[in-house]
């Protein structure tokens, strides 16, 4: 069986501006065409009665052309959700390896991102030094920076 991962799904309630924050702090890139999805496939694929999205994939940086996306949709209709927290049930968050934290950090937010945690560095005894730090995009979902040395 051969199996490989290709993308993560945000839904967002502006999907161009949350793409053009990922685009800015973390080089993503996007990966044409822009996306407008409708009718009955999508119902059913998705059970979403009547869905309609509209939204891009970004590819992540460091995979090179085939890499995996970050896919950023908006339904035209959509339900709330709770705040994302770090220890809420199902997906936590996305996490991306950088440089400097302090340089992504501030980015994210200068980006109109926000910040859960503060920056933290420890020891793991037969794995390295991490440096590590939760932030928030601009529409509130959890990334983590982190930086191992």
């Amino acid at each position: 069986m051969n199996i490989k991962y290709i993308h993560t799904n945000i839904i967002s309630e502006d999907w161009k501006k949350l793409a053009q924050f990922y685009i800015d702090v973390f080089k993503c890139t996007p990966v044409t065409p822009e996306r407008s999805l409708s009718g009955d496939w999508l119902d059913k694929g998705t059970g979403v009665k009547n869905a309609e999205i509209n939204g891009i994939h970004l590819r992540f940086p460091g995979y090179g052309e085939n890499g995996p996306t970050l896919e950023i949709f908006q339904y035209t209709r959509m339900e709330e959700k709770p705040v994302p927290t770090a220890n809420r049930k199902g997906l936590g968050h996305i996490a991306f390896r950088v440089e400097n934290i302090h340089e992504v950090y501030n980015k994210i937010i200068e980006k109109g991102g926000s910040s859960p945690g503060e920056i933290v560095t420890k020891q793991i005894e037969g794995v390295g030094t991490i440096c590590f730090v939760y932030a928030k995009d601009p529409e509130g979902n959890i990334i983590e920076l982190q930086k191992w040395d």
